[in-house]
């Protein structure tokens, strides 16, 4: 790997365009290496993984909103749509939109957490969606989905997006477009202005994860992947973009940013070296913020500690999160919402409230992705008790392991102290997920098929998961005519109530 140090240069500095960090990154997508086992092994488990928390999705009311818009843009040959038959195909970048959504609408797939935030898994949607529409092969789709990971997880590293209120789809927009090169085998200049068109279009505010939090923050990496889609599309029409996205004097980093005099520094794969990101990347066990998973874990290790000395958990006084600046200023009380402390919040909202997580996993003994949610749920008066007695606090020692490039320091969980009505305390601690590559129990293949297996109980067949399963394992053998196979059908009845008409089922009366 070789870092890359981004700044901003004045028009009248004539930054060369070999010099701009959206031509090394088309120059890593344009760079047609080979891929690893390892590589492909996880590629395909993530296409597992996407398709596990679809499944579990699908009726949904975001999910089916998102569908109905897809399907109202039928298109041949065009890309599947997750629950719909083989045969029913539509425009790509409306594909990418419905399954995007349906990955993201539980906020229960992969995650990468370096300098910003990211769920390197989004990149998927997209990438396949053209791989069906043009026709490609299952090893083209796995270099584009290689790149996808790569080029996300190297700016996560780099580029800090959060402190400025900008949200991290700002990164998979430019990923996303990266990735469609690498699968289309476009040209260095092609690639460099569709990664440029596709960061201006997708840099939107952090709003989408603050506050009440609703439905857009399933749709914005959607929005993403549909973007990048259109930019490639443009630019392959020889359309260009505003250049340098991100050096420029009015670009990304002189006004989104740090400003003119910041530095970033961006690590990206040699000429020849095989993009192996998605290694860096862990998913989720359980269906929350992945923030919350080791603290989920610990949760469920520290409640019967607690019952066995107190019998019950209204003795609990109080209970303190040491943790991250991140933890605690995201999904904790360093993020001053009270939409967290808030019974009649919304999943998505709750989702982000470590405080409400903590409690029910406290509780529960841990996470369900639909019952821990219910409204009735969140609303018994003993739970309101207890999550109103968490708090969070940040522990510098936390937040130097969050940001720590050593896999063995780095840790995204805390220290938690639970201090009883008779003043006694139970303490405990967990840095890392049990599903992390290093943690308890490293989630491994079997692990992600089991998670499919349990999300899509009841709602896809026994025998379309087995042919599904069976297609992943092909992965990189599968010829163009099975890229469709990469996606499975349900009966109409599991995909819920319709969804309301929009501008695309407009008829004139």
């Amino acid at each position: 790997m070789k870092t890359h140090t981004v700044r901003t240069y004045k028009s009248a500095e004539k930054l060369a365009r070999e010099d701009q960090l959206a031509w090394k990154i088309a120059a890593v997508a344009a760079d047609d290496v080979p891929l690893d086992a390892d590589v492909v092994e996880m590629i395909g488990n993530r296409i597992i993984d996407n398709a596990a928390v679809a499944a579990a999705s699908l009726a949904r009311h975001p999910v089916a909103s998102a569908r109905a818009q897809a399907l109202a843009h039928p298109y041949q040959p065009g890309a599947a749509v997750f629950g719909m038959s083989a045969g029913t195909r539509v425009s790509p970048e409306w594909a990418a939109w419905a399954n995007s959504v349906a990955v993201r609408e539980l906020d229960f797939h992969d995650t990468f957490l370096a300098a910003d935030y990211s769920h390197p898994g989004d990149n998927i949607p997209p990438i396949l969606a053209v791989a069906q529409h043009c026709g490609l092969s299952g090893r083209q789709l796995a270099k584009g989905i290689a790149t996808g990971y790569e080029i996300q997880v190297d700016l996560v590293k780099g580029i800090c997006l959060h402190e400025h209120k900008i949200d991290h789809i700002a990164h998979l927009g430019p990923s996303a477009a990266a990735g469609i090169g690498t699968l289309l085998r476009l040209d260095t200049e092609t690639i460099y202005q569709a990664v440029q068109q596709a960061l201006h279009v997708t840099t939107t505010t952090r709003q989408s994860r603050k506050g009440e939090i609703s439905s857009w923050k399933a749709y914005a990496p959607a929005f993403a992947g549909k973007m990048a889609i259109e930019a490639v599309d443009r630019v392959m029409r020889g359309e260009g973009a505003p250049s340098p996205a991100w050096e420029g004097e009015d670009g990304f980093i002189a006004y989104l940013l740090s400003g003119p005099g910041a530095m970033y520094h961006v690590p990206l794969p040699e000429p020849g070296e095989a993009k192996r990101a998605i290694l860096d990347t862990y998913t989720k066990e359980h269906s929350a913020e992945y923030q919350s998973q080791a603290l989920i874990d610990l949760a469920r290790r520290m409640g019967p500690r607690i019952r066995e000395q107190t019998g019950d958990l209204s003795r609990v006084k109080d209970i303190v999160i040491h943790t991250s600046h991140h933890t605690h200023y995201v999904i904790g009380t360093g993020a001053s919402d009270p939409q967290k402390m808030d019974p009649k919040a919304s999943r998505e909202t709750l989702d982000h409230s470590i405080m409400y997580i903590f409690a029910v996993a406290l509780e529960d003994g841990g996470w369900h992705h639909e019952r821990s949610y219910a409204p009735e749920r969140a609303n018994r008066p003993e739970t309101v008790a207890l999550w109103h007695r968490i708090s969070t606090v940040e522990d510098p020692e936390w937040t130097r392991r969050y940001h720590s490039r050593d896999p063995k320091e780095k840790a995204f969980g805390g220290r938690v102290v639970v201090t009883l009505a008779d003043g006694s305390v139970i303490e405990d601690e967990l840095a890392i997920a049990d599903a992390n590559p290093l943690g308890a129990r490293p989630f491994a293949r079997p692990d992600y098929v089991n998670k499919f297996r349990t999300l899509a109980d009841g709602i896809v067949a026994q025998s379309e998961q087995d042919r599904f399963i069976a297609a992943v394992e092909r992965l990189t053998d599968l010829k163009a005519e099975e890229l469709g196979g990469l996606n499975f059908a349900v009966e109409p009845d599991k995909l819920g109530p319709a969804a309301a008409s929009g501008i695309f089922d407009w008829t004139r009366t």
